[in-house]
């Protein structure tokens, strides 16, 4: 399930029954994870025949999670089945670890952790109702995630620019350490200059990302290979401005790091010009992105030349 491909089948795949299949999958195994556990809640443990009972049934739950998870093509969405899998995926590996917990566990009482771990297959196969339907949707759920990342990666650095020349003034004294008299541990006047065109440049990612996410859910489709290609590559690059919003928080602290700077503020450019060629970006969106382009372009610019000469 984590590493293999769904072969394009021959018949027309039809999604929402798809949906219905891998519903009722996951409720079968739920159904199976508690007969298995209560079977081993107490004694007398379940006779030979009754355990090889027990134990087909439960492979047979999963490998029929496991089938309808591989009737999903990649044409439906690779950021679709990215979550379709990772659910797929919880649901059989909690059935391992309830296993596991069942063949460890004295016999005579119903363990702690059995009952955990039978909570946790419940969790894992109540997910399928939370899925999104389509890549549509996926895509949605994918850009709301990193702009949560992105979001808190600016609040953090705001409040420690507001605290003072000392961003590590909340770090208690430590013996080891000594006074946080170390220049290292603040920001100088021309620091400051370059914090403020990258704070520009988190805030214009924070906004592209609100911007994208508000036009996916107004105009993204999931009707065609081509609509569906466009959204998966907004997903994907969405993906790597988290990472590099929080890389570049991380450079901007004191000593503020102009080389790890310049880096992660480069991947923030191939954002706007795949949301400007995408069907979710028609003419009465260009407004926002010809703005943020701007935007972006000036921080760039500015942080360019305030590192020139570190580097």
């Amino acid at each position: 399930v984590a590493e293999g491909e769904p072969s394009e089948g021959r018949e027309p795949f039809e999604l929402p029954r798809f949906w219905d299949a891998l519903g009722q999958t996951f409720q079968v195994t739920s159904q199976e994870a508690t007969k298995l556990s209560l079977a081993f809640s107490r004694p007398p443990l379940p006779s030979a025949e009754n355990c090889r009972k027990l134990s087909e049934d439960v492979q047979n739950a999963i490998l029929a999670v496991a089938t309808v998870y591989y009737w999903l093509p990649k044409g439906q969405g690779t950021t679709l089945r990215k979550m379709v899998r990772d659910a797929t995926t919880e649901v059989v590996e909690g059935m391992i670890q309830l296993t596991d917990t069942i063949l460890n566990a004295p016999v005579e009482s119903l363990s702690q952790e059995q009952l955990i771990s039978t909570g946790g297959v419940w969790e894992a196969c109540e997910q399928v109702s939370n899925l999104p339907r389509d890549n549509q949707a996926a895509v949605v759920s994918a850009l709301a995630a990193c702009l949560g990342v992105v979001k808190d990666a600016v609040e953090e650095m705001e409040h420690a620019l507001v605290e003072g020349q000392d961003p590590y003034g909340d770090i208690m004294e430590d013996e080891e350490l000594g006074f946080r008299g170390n220049r290292d541990t603040y920001w100088s006047e021309a620091d400051r200059q370059l914090l403020s065109s990258c704070m520009g440049l988190m805030k214009a990612s924070k906004a592209c990302l609100k911007k994208v996410l508000a036009a996916v859910k107004a105009h993204g489709k999931a009707d065609s290979p081509e609509h569906i290609a466009q959204l998966d590559d907004l997903a994907d690059i969405a993906n790597e401005i988290s990472p590099s919003v929080d890389e570049l928080a991380l450079s901007m602290y004191p000593p503020v790091n102009p080389l790890a700077v310049r880096l992660n503020e480069a991947s923030l450019m191939n954002f706007l010009p795949f949301c400007r060629t995408s069907h979710v970006c028609p003419p009465s969106e260009e407004g926002w992105v010809q703005f943020l382009t701007g935007a972006v372009d000036h921080n760039m610019n500015k942080v360019k030349n305030f590192t020139q000469g570190q580097l």
